[in-house]
């Protein structure tokens, strides 16, 4: 069991900005003292959902305390709040951050969301450097104010004097830095009227569901209004994909079905990417499921017919399916699809592709998207929010592997229930939503594995939204997709307002 969450989190899989191995100096950086710094305001104007807006971006640091009462960490914030607004003590805010555990949200804040973003080239083989920062009109600033942060040891976050980074590093912990900063930041700029959203990405959903949770159960609860789930991992232990655990084959079969398509490795037979990935949803549910739970049970035929199935939805060969008790890894999939061609596809995103290297499959193609994002927002900081800090803004995590994180469990029976935490804030408030968004070429959190969450969550139909989109593990990255998901995001908390 563990092998197979860990071949998913030590390549990077869940972990948009978790480097599997954390540079030394960065490390050395998260555990250095303290520095306090007076709050850094610029003032901006921007086109947001079609309105002429102007606001405000906010750097600054809060300090918050762990779960003793005692000092824990100095965390820093990037808020863009819109100015002269009739409302401003009520208007909603939204709480973005990316996932882990634990890392920046320099990804979500200039890839995705903030009022400025990067720039993807239609060509995936560009060279980062040519990657540039445009304004963002998809941003959903128009509808509520944006407030990006770092936990602490990441970017220019650290743990209070005496505290060790290490404290942080488990589910409830996280949680609660979170939680604290939450609270901190609303009572800080007097918002605690404003309805409270929260977006999450990667291990970030995890964070997201727990967080939420929390801020319920607080001595003055702060209900929340609604979460998105972006790139969602709460059910990772359901999709890891040990040998044994059919249902993880037949909830990736969609994701295997979407790439193939994309790459031209299956006959189209004139279906649009949608209706050729619901055939593979359909058929994984009715057919290929239900194959494997049979298993030696299966006559030859019956194998056969499954093999040749499996072929035509994911470009690999039956024969590949019936030498391999008819099931293909997500990983053994980035090799093999390609294979003839000599390429690799990415990890993160599968559009993206590279000569296969001596790395093999460790080798991430699709790496380039958060390489490019990176370098700009280091920029950003610098030219735009006029940040001149001497302190390194950390992007690598200081946890070290699987075992560094505290997940929960303490037996081999253990299942943390991320979902099980969102679940009583329906019935608490009702106008609480969650929408759940996942891209099509994610290996890693994949579109099955988001839907097998939702019909097995419990939760009310008509308050939880399920969005697929072009694009990978950072769909955002895609141009047409940036522009949807704002729209979906604007629509969504309208809707749980």
């Amino acid at each position: 069991m563990k092998r197979g969450i860990w071949t998913l989190l030590a390549t990077g899989c869940l972990l948009a900005g978790w480097p599997a191995s954390p540079l030394v100096a960065q490390q050395a950086s998260a555990t250095a003292q303290q520095v306090a710094h007076d709050p850094v305001i610029t003032r901006h104007k921007g086109r947001f959902g079609g309105q002429q807006m102007g606001y405000r971006a906010i750097v600054e640091a809060l300090d918050v305390a762990d779960d003793t009462g005692k000092p824990g960490a100095r965390i820093v914030s990037f808020s863009y709040i819109v100015e002269a607004s009739p409302e401003a003590s009520h208007r909603p805010v939204m709480f973005l951050f990316n996932g882990g555990p634990i890392s920046p949200s320099h990804l979500v804040h200039l890839g995705g969301f903030g009022p400025r973003r990067v720039l993807f080239p239609d060509d995936l083989q560009a060279d980062p450097a040519s990657y540039r920062i445009i304004d963002n009109p998809d941003s959903p600033l128009d509808q509520a104010d944006l407030v990006f942060f770092d936990p602490a040891s990441t970017g220019f976050s650290r743990v209070a004097p005496g505290k060790r980074p290490q404290d942080y590093f488990s589910v409830t912990s996280d949680a609660q830095q979170v939680t604290a900063f939450i609270e901190a930041w609303l009572k800080r700029h007097g918002r605690e009227g404003s309805p409270v959203f929260i977006l999450g990405e990667s291990y970030g959903t995890n964070r997201a569901a727990t967080v939420a949770a929390q801020l319920a159960a607080l001595p003055k609860p702060i209900p929340v209004s609604g979460v998105v789930l972006f790139g969602q991992a709460l059910n990772i232990i359901e999709y890891a994909q040990r040998p044994a655990n059919i249902i993880s084959y037949a909830v990736s079969l969609p994701t295997l079905a979407a790439i193939a398509w994309y790459h031209g490795k299956v006959e189209r037979r004139g279906q649009d990417i949608e209706g050729f990935v619901e055939a593979a949803r359909v058929y994984a549910r009715t057919t290929y499921l239900p194959a494997l739970f049979r298993g030696a049970q299966l006559s030859a035929a019956e194998r056969g017919d499954v093999a040749q199935k499996l072929e035509q939805f994911s470009g690999i060969s039956a024969d590949w399916y019936l030498a391999n008790d008819l099931r293909i890894t997500k990983e053994r999939y980035r090799l093999e699809l390609l294979k003839d061609s000599g390429r690799l596809i990415g990890r993160n995103d599968a559009r993206y592709t590279e000569a296969i290297g001596e790395r093999g499959g460790a080798a991430d193609p699709s790496r380039l998207v958060p390489e490019g994002t990176e370098r700009l927002f280091r920029q950003y900081i610098r030219d735009e929010l006029k940040i001149d800090w001497p302190e390194p803004y950390i992007t690598a995590s200081p946890v070290q592997g699987l075992d560094g994180w505290g997940w929960g469990g303490t037996t081999p029976f253990s299942d943390w229930p991320y979902q099980a935490s969102l679940t009583p804030l329906f019935a608490q408030n009702p106008r609480f939503r969650v929408m759940v968004a996942n891209g099509y070429f994610d290996t890693q959190t994949t579109i099955g594995a988001a839907e097998y969450l939702v019909t097995q969550s419990g939760w009310p139909a008509d308050r939880t939204e399920l969005k697929y989109y072009q694009g990978g593990h950072m769909a955002y990255s895609v141009d047409a997709t940036a522009r949807q998901f704002g729209a979906d995001l604007r629509a969504f908390v309208t809707s749980a307002r």
